[in-house]
């Protein structure tokens, strides 16, 4: 709510310069209502089934598998700093998994 007047007001200065094509706007609706609506849909189903921790861990996946996506349909380069954080997420996740199982 506190972006939004910023956001309105950034919108009203940068709208003469603004143009509207009818492929862009099919690529923003694709985008946003199909890509994400249906994603969301997927995760609140999966959701119904998961405990808070496992959807908490489950979701901490998802900027590597983003970068994972984009390495291998957009050609991304594999950088240093992307291995580091994508261990550190993945250390993380371990760490959470490794603490839920049981002592024998």
């Amino acid at each position: 709510m506190r972006a939004a007047p910023l956001t309105a007001a950034l919108s009203v200065v940068t709208l003469p310069s603004s143009s509207l094509d009818s492929s862009g706007f099919w690529y923003a609706v694709s985008s946003g209502a199909l890509a994400s609506g249906v994603g969301y849909a997927l995760w609140y189903t999966a959701l119904c089934g998961l405990k808070a921790t496992s959807a908490a861990t489950a979701q901490l996946s998802v900027p590597i598998l983003t970068a994972v996506g984009g390495i291998v349909y957009l050609d991304e380069a594999i950088t240093l700093r992307l291995l580091i954080a994508s261990t550190a997420i993945l250390g993380g996740i371990a760490l959470v998994i490794i603490d839920k199982q049981p002592v024998r």
